[in-house]
């Protein structure tokens, strides 16, 4: 559906229009206006009339359609393909969910294209309205806008799974006896998720504050730069989060080892303490006749005299060298 449609004049709003053509037309005349054609989940009709009006490659509506594609720009002849991935994260089940936000930016024309849950970007273009001085650089400007709030997202994200994974830590070096691999591996698989959103996104910032793309302002050169800057700084976050989620579940599969060579310690130390007096009991217990201690008046006390002390040694040898 067409969430929204405006014609920017100069940075400020004027009346949406009701025909994109005649909009179009007054955009490409007055050097100064451009318009924002903001679509959500778009079904193919839709697409192939915005198609038509801004004259898109029918590649790139292909892929706008389709979506699931990886962070990219590409050229065509008189528009520009931009790729974004939006990223939404779950706390309480822990998991990312991923959108893709692309947009078709030309001289006088912008059209952004979302699917999935992602945030709209409705608040965005209040605030970005309320800019008139960076509005005035026209469609580069609110391509910047969507980028710099996309990467945002991802370090607030970036913010989030540390906390996680910091917690993980904590309960892997407690004293609580509890197995957290099931959620390493939870974590481990959103963050290469997490990467797959970030990684791509560094090369086409940079290339977009190279200079050597169309359609791009170059007062806005140093915004994407800036851009490109925070995304390399979040990925190299998440690659660091892979590596250190890596030890964790290292860490976590030495701890159950541990805790497992701990319990059999203490299962055989009682099974030792436990086999001298079935051992004693057992020679008592085959009944011969020519065994002295059998006709001595102190002999059953004696004998359970001798197994007190025997089993109390080995508990407290036990005890001493921490197997009990």
């Amino acid at each position: 559906m067409i969430v929204d449609c405006a014609l920017y004049h100069h940075g400020v709003r004027e009346v949406s229009p009701e025909d994109f053509s005649d909009a179009l037309d007054i955009a490409r005349a007055q050097g100064s206006s451009f318009m924002w054609v903001g679509l959500h989940d778009p079904t193919a009709g839709e697409l192939a009339k915005v198609a038509a009006e801004f004259s898109l490659h029918a590649l790139a509506i292909e892929d706008a359609l389709k979506a699931h594609q990886r962070p990219k720009v590409e050229e065509y002849d008189d528009s520009l393909f931009v790729v974004l991935k939006t990223v939404r994260y779950d706390e309480e089940s822990q998991q990312i969910e991923l959108g893709d936000l692309m947009a078709f930016v030309g001289d006088s024309f912008i059209v952004t294209v979302r699917h999935g849950k992602g945030r709209a970007l409705t608040n965005l273009r209040k605030r970005l309205e309320a800019q008139h001085d960076l509005l005035e650089c026209g469609p580069s400007a609110v391509l910047y806008a969507i980028a710099d709030k996309v990467v945002d997202d991802y370090q607030a994200i970036a913010a989030a799974l540390e906390e996680d994974i910091e917690e993980v830590e904590q309960q892997i070096f407690s004293t609580e006896r509890n197995n957290s691999g099931g959620r390493i591996y939870n974590l481990k698989r959103e963050v290469i998720e997490f990467r797959h959103a970030v990684l791509p996104l560094v090369e086409p910032m940079t290339r977009l504050a190279s200079g050597a793309v169309p359609h791009v302002h170059e007062r806005m050169q140093p915004f994407f730069r800036d851009i490109a800057d925070h995304a390399v700084r979040v990925s190299e976050q998440v690659q660091g989060f892979d590596d250190l989620l890596t030890s964790v579940l290292n860490a976590n599969l030495a701890q159950v080892s541990v805790q497992q060579n701990e319990d059999m310690r203490r299962i055989s130390a009682w099974v030792a303490i436990a086999a001298v007096p079935t051992a004693i009991a057992g020679i008592y217990g085959m009944n011969f006749d020519h065994m002295p201690e059998l006709r001595w008046q102190f002999g059953y006390p004696g004998v359970l005299a001798f197994m007190a002390v025997i089993c109390l040694s080995l508990y407290r040898g036990f005890k001493r060298n921490h197997w009990l």
